[in-house]
């Protein structure tokens, strides 16, 4: 389950975003905040969610709209690591 989190929360974002998110910047954004991604949690994703991350999007010009950021953060919320996301399910077919 390691990184799980950390993935979803990138897709998500890229999805929303309408363009790939950066991952490694996300990254060492996360290991800044004191935060590993590696082994990231829920409540911390939802922290940096809540925090950081709309500087995080300005500096590199992007945008989520509030409908987005609403989804996105309610993903976020709901999202378990120890179950496969629907994606990952098909793709095991």
């Amino acid at each position: 389950m390691a990184r799980r989190v950390f993935d979803h929360l990138v897709l998500e974002l890229s999805v929303a975003t309408g363009c790939a998110l950066p991952r490694y910047p996300l990254w060492l954004r996360f290991r800044e905040l004191g935060f590993d991604p590696e082994d990231l949690s829920r409540s911390e994703a939802l922290a940096f969610f809540d925090g950081e991350l709309a500087d995080f999007l300005d500096e590199r010009g992007l945008r989520l709209p509030l409908r987005a950021w609403t989804r996105v953060r309610r993903e976020l919320a709901r999202f378990d690591p120890r179950h496969p996301t629907p994606y990952e399910r098909f793709a095991r077919t």
